[in-house]
């Protein structure tokens, strides 16, 4: 009798070990899927961001922003405007052109004009996986005209006489992102002529040799705003069949098995193998505290200065982010398709000196920069005006986005030669202050000073923008 009740007793012990042990387990594979899944949406964010303007400007001519097909520049003969939706905080200083390269079966060549020294320009390259990998341009090559190769991951060979320099992307698709800087309105058709003088071809075309085998079709998947986060997961199994862990990319292999573990798998749809309820269940909720993390990197992406963030790190090649995917996500939330420091440092406001947030509905500004301050640069600076919600250029009467260097002639000086400009969403009454007025949005302000080819104090912190100042 004493026996039996001992061994229910046991067994009931047992049970209840078993039991907890399981839930033990089961709480700890949770965690597990719920922090690769929000390592895979930090580290994916970027690339299908990416992918969206490339459908945008590249695959579906009904976007609205299509510019070209791939391998083809597009060239946009004028600033951009609130008209232009596809990447937040555009800038409105250069006219833009862009080629989306496709480098699966070859090279592409990609061929510059001699352009005036005193014109700044810059050709960037960015793979899928939104690094930067080469620049063409002022800085780097100088405005001489000259050929440069792009590669993709798998091609190896060498480039012709007259090709100046090699660059390889990890990724079969890459996009070069054109910057030639305007001077003023009349400068527009100048702009155009060089733009014009852009070319890009495959290598065999430049070589005037056969083409090769052609790649196969890809079969798009449709993406729009709302997708780009819901559907994450889905976008980068697809994106990573063009990104090979090849190369230097042979580091991402252990990181490609471990998000295999929760259904991501290059190439094959999403989820790539059997997931529980409990498992996607976990990888849902890491979406929420991996938005928390960008939000908080954004928050000290920089040097803060009287309610600025100067950022002169953190942007670049994949030595550059080594790893951190919530860096590359905050880069990309903030800005995609942001310079190298080295090319444009941004200093980034929504803060006013006395950090009370930037809002154009209930209050005017000012920023006054030294007779002996004005942001030290070797090419140009500006200063532009975003709405606050959507960081999207905004329309005001005079279809003014910013303020530039090249417009100084034409700007007020004050009486001790320091420049002050007004920031509000209303036109001011007196003409001096009309001349330097920033038109702001009815609402949250966000205001991004650009420094195109910096010099060293920039880089280095010994400059430091002012700061934003409340009129009262």
């Amino acid at each position: 009798m004493h026996t039996a009740r001992f061994l229910k007793a046991a067994a009931l012990s047992v049970m209840a070990v078993l039991c907890n042990s399981a839930i033990g387990q089961n709480d700890a594979r949770d965690s597990e899927v719920e922090a690769t899944a929000q390592e895979a949406f930090l580290y994916g964010l970027p690339m299908v961001m990416l992918y969206s303007i490339m459908n945008d400007y590249a695959i579906n001519e009904d976007s609205g922003q299509y510019k070209a097909p791939f391998n083809t520049i597009a060239n946009v003969a004028r600033v951009y405007t609130p008209a232009d939706t596809a990447v937040v905080t555009p800038n409105s200083d250069t006219p833009y052109s862009f080629l989306w390269m496709d480098l699966r079966a070859e090279p592409m060549i990609l061929c510059v004009p001699e352009i005036e020294p005193e014109r700044y320009y810059s050709v960037m390259l960015t793979s899928l996986y939104t690094y930067n990998f080469g620049y063409i341009g002022s800085r780097t090559t100088g405005n001489g005209a000259g050929c440069y190769g792009v590669a993709g991951p798998s091609w190896s060979g060498a480039m012709p006489a007259g090709v100046d320099k090699l660059f390889t992307s990890e990724t079969d698709f890459a996009l070069a992102t054109y910057r030639t800087q305007l001077f003023d309105a009349d400068d527009l058709a100048r702009v155009k002529a060089i733009q014009a003088n852009y070319q890009a071809s495959s290598l065999s075309v430049y070589l005037g040799s056969p083409r090769p085998k052609p790649t196969p079709a890809v079969n798009w998947p449709k993406i729009d705003k709302t997708t780009v986060k819901s559907d994450l997961f889905d976008y980068l199994a697809f994106l990573l069949e063009f990104a090979p862990p090849t190369g230097a990319a042979a580091v991402e292999i252990p990181l490609r098995e471990k998000f295999a573990l929760i259904g991501i798998r290059a190439g094959r749809p999403f989820p790539g193998t059997s997931l529980s309820e409990a498992d996607r269940a976990a990888i849902a909720a890491a979406a929420r505290p991996a938005e928390e993390l960008i939000a908080e990197r954004l928050k000290t992406a920089g040097t803060p200065s009287q309610g600025w963030l100067l950022i002169t790190s953190g942007i670049g090649d994949r030595a550059v982010y080594n790893g951190d995917w919530v860096q590359r996500a905050a880069v990309a939330v903030g800005g995609i398709l942001a310079n190298d420091p080295a090319e444009a440092v941004y200093a980034i406001a929504r803060q006013d000196r006395n950090e009370q947030p930037l809002d154009g509905a209930s209050a005017n500004y000012t920023l006054t920069f030294g007779a002996d301050s004005l942001p030290p640069v070797n090419a140009f600076w500006s200063v532009t005006m975003y709405d606050g919600s959507t960081q999207l250029l905004i329309k005001n009467p005079i279809n003014r986005y910013l303020v530039n260097s090249a417009m100084l002639p034409d700007l007020h000086r004050n009486a001790d030669g320091s420049l002050t400009l007004y920031i509000q969403k209303d036109a001011p009454t007196e003409p001096e202050r009309k001349t330097n007025w920033l038109p702001a949005p009815n609402g949250p302000i966000y205001m991004v000073l650009r420094l195109y080819w910096p010099k060293q104090e920039v880089l280095d912190g010994t400059w430091l923008p002012p700061g934003i100042q409340r009129v009262e």
